[in-house]
């Protein structure tokens, strides 16, 4: 007779739950057979999805290693410490938290660590690059403070004068800078002038290219910038989560604080063991080359559209992210979007500098080269996306029915591009260590 427990510790996710291994699966081949230019969106290492498959994603922990609140916790402190340790190593940072779930949660806890509700603060508005929890009004960090938008200039680039007017003017407790579509280089250390100039602390959140910092291959914040947040899962190429780094033990002390017990309870032990392994991962030599053909192919595919008559926000970029205005033509991201989607390549609608477009509409596509870049694409075959794209923008823009009509030459080129760079391409041991897991009563 089988038992309850048997069921509970035998039965495969096709056995009990047909609905959702069925979309699993769809995703799956989703991810297999289109190219990814979502921006935030990557591919894990094989031994990151062993990470978060493993014994660690059954534990609970509360608090830092060597001052938790459950027993039985050795591993799990011996494991954030590592991946402490290696966050210190990869940023040249003093203070490492390695526990919020997302970039979101880092910022709000170095908000926590640093001010109080009302206070002023001064970050990039959306519609320039900035990102929605730097103080959109609709968003937590909008009503807990006062927030005032410095723009870019009209080439898209920051404005730096403006920030400097706005802080004498405002005298903000927190300067940001970064955000989720600024492609260009951040001058870092003009932000901290013009902080101390105010008495005003900086955060730097460089979620979006973050690992370019670690391959050398864009600027870092430090030694200007007091705090730096970012999520792990774009180009660091790790699961999704948060990270906050700080050159200062004292600020690192508050940081620890305002996460926990401030805004989490238990962070999650398999993600900060895949955190772990991701940021050895970075630390190696193929890491700065993998940062290296992130940047190339973005820049190419920047040129390529430009090439192709369409207009690039800033005229290039400095990121993996490229930001197209379709202000000239006839399409809105929404519909630029549907159209990619419709032939196998996903991106977003973005919003771009003075959009007269609704924030769900939009004038712009944002595009991101992480997850092409880890299949293993270099800037020849970039060219040809970015070329694929622009001539499905073109045709979109005399046609009204080409989502509905898909182009099946287009199809065909992008079926062709993706079976050549494989995800995952063989059984990996990640998938033996499942189904051992599965077969063996574990899982």
């Amino acid at each position: 007779m089988t038992s309850l427990h048997s069921i509970f510790f035998e039965k495969h996710l096709s056995d009990t739950d047909v609905e959702i291994s069925r979309l699993i699966n769809l995703e799956e081949q989703r991810r297999k057979a289109q190219i990814e230019l979502i921006a935030p969106k990557n591919y894990l290492s094989v031994s990151s999805r062993e990470a978060l498959n493993s014994f660690m994603s059954f534990t609970s922990v509360e608090g830092y290693p060597g001052k938790r609140y459950h027993a039985g916790v050795a591993n799990i402190d011996a494991i954030e410490r590592l991946a402490i340790a290696r966050a210190k190593e990869m940023f040249e940072a003093a203070h490492a938290n390695v526990q919020p779930h997302s970039g979101t949660q880092a910022n709000q806890a170095a908000y926590f660590a640093l001010l109080q509700p009302g206070d002023v603060v001064l970050s990039m508005d959306l519609a320039s690059g900035g990102h929605l929890s730097h103080g959109l009004k609709v968003n937590l960090s909008g009503r807990w403070f006062t927030t005032i938008s410095y723009k870019t200039n009209d080439s898209g680039y920051i404005d730096y004068a403006q920030m400097g007017e706005l802080a004498e003017k405002y005298h903000p407790k927190l300067i940001i800078v970064g955000g989720s579509s600024y492609p260009r280089a951040i001058n870092f250390e003009e932000a901290a002038n013009i902080a101390a100039r105010v008495g005003a602390y900086t955060l730097a959140d460089i979620a979006h290219f973050s690992g370019l910092i670690v391959g050398k291959q864009y600027p870092s914040p430090f030694p200007y910038i007091d705090i730096i947040t970012t999520t792990t899962n774009k180009n660091l190429r790790g699961p999704r989560g948060g990270l906050i780094l700080t050159r200062d033990e004292d600020l690192g002390k508050r940081i620890d604080a305002a996460v926990f017990p401030g805004i989490q309870g238990g962070p999650l032990p398999e993600m900060i063991t895949a955190k772990a392994v991701c940021f050895g991962e970075a630390l190696t030599q193929e890491f700065c080359l993998y940062a290296d053909r992130v940047l190339s192919n973005a820049r190419t595919m920047a040129s390529a559209f430009l090439e192709a008559g369409l207009d690039v926000v800033t005229g290039g970029t400095d990121t993996p992210l490229v930001v197209i205005d379709l202000r000239k033509t006839r399409l809105t991201g929404a519909q630029a979007q549907a159209v990619l989607e419709a032939h196998g390549i996903t991106t977003n609608r973005n919003i771009v500098p003075n959009d007269p477009q609704k924030p769900n509409v939009t004038s712009g596509l944002r595009l991101g080269t992480s997850a092409i870049s880890a299949r293993g694409v270099g800037p020849e075959d970039a060219r040809s996306i970015a070329q694929i794209v622009a001539r499905l923008l073109h045709l979109a823009n005399d046609s009204d029915v080409l989502a509905e009509t898909p182009d099946r030459k287009a199809i065909a080129q992008v079926r062709e591009l993706s079976a050549a760079f494989p995800v995952y391409p063989a059984k990996t041991r990640a998938d033996d260590v499942h189904e051992s897991r599965r077969t063996t009563g574990l899982a």
